[in-house]
């Protein structure tokens, strides 16, 4: 049976208020089902499965090898007794080889210098979470520890240990084919300022939800601003959330000082855990990728970073899906998108065909961060830049990227809310991503931050008065431009100028569509800017968003100059003067629909 589509309806927008978000709105309830295995009376607190790795003192006769048991912690006290069971089919890798336990429990697999062994959390199961509900699944082996790193590094591991076992716990909330995975880019905090902006902001918001506890929530790379001893901090933040967190390095968390390539994550790794990894939760399957790559230049310079994956971790990546059943679902994070349109002919991932060929007759959903905007490509889209990675037959499958939790790095003005508007250079508030799995469907959506699940776009009027103004600001500082006056009054001359409505719609995609209805007359179809069929970014005033540019240019932020997700339609040249109201609604790919209204008027 066919179910109505989920609707939301908000009028927000008056002619004296241009149509931003900017927070301070109340959380949309959650579905009951969204917590299952835990009572509606019992909270993440309480029911957290914490612990750690259980590594038995050594050393071991054999240093060439690393072994130990995956076992079914009863108990919970993170050491496997008589009466807890290995668990056999679990799969092991030490960061190249990929192993499965056998039917007690055990794994073993080559040992070598500076690698980190880790258990893939399998279905029905969880991994132990520590005190700030980092999940604990991994053990790094560095005998002689980090090189000295201004910010500490690995300290020294000595030989191998007897044993390196895996305690897991069973877990009704993995197992249940409905998962909401929490997906978070570019914390980036540059001091502890930043930090209590993103307390204020994205991490409230996630303390107030409760959907994530299975899959929990994963921050793709860039988790500080280059003073990793931030990474404590962020450690802090964590303990607010209800379910697990796991971390990915972006280009601004690595070990500038470091004196080899190998060392450049030491002191990410020993904070926050491998610099890449899998997990399964529900009936999907979770690849978490390093896409940062330096070059040999010792030390590395910060803007000497290439979006890439070295061959020890495509070599993983090859024998970690060689595991995963065909009708399995991939959720493939990094913190470099592989492919994407802000940045279509570069800023790819260099590696990005052989990913392809290895996911190849695969269900997958890629996500990344780091551009600081929000992208929903989906399976054909194709710009002028891919075609000599995808041809004409465009994207292989949906690929995000992610808008960030530091928006645009922080910027603007501070709300009372206690956090900056941070308006993205695509137009996209600060926020995260959920991905809501199913089964073998997975549906994305954006959580503006201030916790509103209803806030899905921005209305606005593309004037030709707006677009003197922007041509006679976009040269000056940002932060530093006299306001638009009157940014939703138009006059009868700039009507017949040509005088756009628009509609920056953060999730939108190809699928998407934009009805506006005009003063209670029949709906009218606006037309999305960027088609995706082969094309270059279009970029300048008249494809730009008026209402993220003009909190931009006045108030400090990014340049919303060109985007994927806006629609646009021309106003008719004869409208009467005085008020006028169009209701705006988007239908998203999954058949959703959000409605907003915005008031306008027109003057002789």
């Amino acid at each position: 049976m066919r179910t109505r589509p989920l609707t939301h309806r908000r009028t927000r927008l008056t002619a004296t208020a241009v149509a931003l978000a900017v927070g301070g709105a109340s959380l949309v309830p959650l579905a009951a089902s969204a917590t299952a295995g835990v009572r509606s009376d019992q909270s993440w607190a309480e029911t957290a499965y914490r612990g750690g790795v259980d590594v038995v003192a050594g050393p071991d006769e054999d240093q060439s090898t690393i072994d130990g048991t995956v076992f079914v912690d009863k108990d919970q006290d993170s050491v496997q007794d008589r009466n807890e069971p290995g668990l056999a089919g679990v799969t092991v890798s030490n960061g190249r080889d990929v192993t499965t336990t056998d039917g007690r429990g055990r794994y073993e697999l080559p040992a070598y210098d500076n690698m980190t062994v880790f258990v893939t959390q399998p279905r029905g199961y969880q991994v132990p979470v520590d005190e700030d509900n980092v999940a604990q699944f991994f053990y790094h082996h560095l005998p002689a520890g980090s090189p000295e790193l201004r910010y500490g590094g690995i300290a020294p591991t000595g030989e191998l240990p007897a044993e390196v076992n895996f305690p897991l716990a069973k877990s009704k909330l993995t197992q249940s084919p409905e998962q909401h995975c929490v997906i978070g880019a570019d914390v980036q905090t540059y001091d502890l300022e930043e930090v209590e902006f993103a307390r204020a902001g994205v991490f409230a918001d996630l303390a107030a939800r409760t959907d994530y506890a299975g899959c929990g929530a994963l921050f793709i790379g860039d988790v500080v601003g280059d003073d990793l001893s931030l990474f404590s901090q962020t450690r802090e933040l964590t303990r607010m959330l209800n379910g697990p967190a796991r971390f990915l390095p972006g280009n601004h968390d690595l070990d500038f000082d470091s004196p080899e390539p190998e060392h450049n994550f030491d002191t990410f790794r020993a904070a926050l855990g491998p610099a890449y990894y899998s997990y399964d939760t529900g009936k999907a399957h979770v690849v978490a990728l390093n896409t940062v790559e330096y070059p040999t230049v010792v030390p590395p310079r910060k803007s000497s970073y290439t979006n890439g994956i070295d061959e020890r971790q495509l070599e993983w990546l090859r024998n970690d899906i060689a595991q995963v059943p065909m009708d399995k679902p991939i959720v493939l994070a990094a913190h470099m998108p592989l492919l994407e349109f802000y940045y279509s002919s570069s800023h790819r991932v260099k590696q990005v065909e052989e990913v392809y060929e290895i996911l190849e007759g695969r269900e997958v959903v890629s996500v990344g961060g780091h551009t600081h905007v929000s992208e929903n490509l989906r399976e054909g889209d194709l710009m002028a830049g891919w075609t000599d990675v995808v041809g004409d037959e465009g994207l292989p499958f949906t690929h995000l990227t992610v808008g960030a939790v530091s928006g645009q790095w922080y910027a603007g003005r501070v709300l009372e809310e206690g956090y900056p508007t941070a308006v993205q250079r695509d137009g996209t508030p600060p926020g995260v991503l959920t991905l809501d799995i199913k089964n073998a469907e997975i549906r994305e959506r954006y959580t503006v931050r201030g916790g509103d699940e209803s806030d899905q776009m921005a209305l606005g009027l593309n004037t030709p008065r707006y677009r003197a103004w922007y041509a006679e600001n976009v040269g000056v500082p940002r932060g530093t431009a006299p306001a638009l006056e009157d940014p939703l009054t138009v006059t009868r001359e700039d009507l017949a100028g040509t005088t756009w409505l628009t509609a920056n719609v953060w999730m939108g995609s190809t699928g998407s569509t934009v009805d506006v209805v005009l003063d209670g007359a029949e709906p009218a179809e606006a037309v999305r800017t960027q088609q995706m069929n082969g094309e270059t970014p279009r970029v300048g005033a008249e494809w730009s968003d008026p209402v993220a540019v003009q909190e931009q240019f006045v108030h400090g932020g990014g340049l919303a100059d060109r985007t994927m997700h806006l629609w646009r339609l021309e106003l008719p040249a004869d409208l009467a003067a005085g008020e006028h109201t169009a209701e705006v609604t988007t239908t998203d790919v999954h058949g959703r629909t959000f409605t907003e209204t915005l008031t306008f008027e027109v003057v002789e």
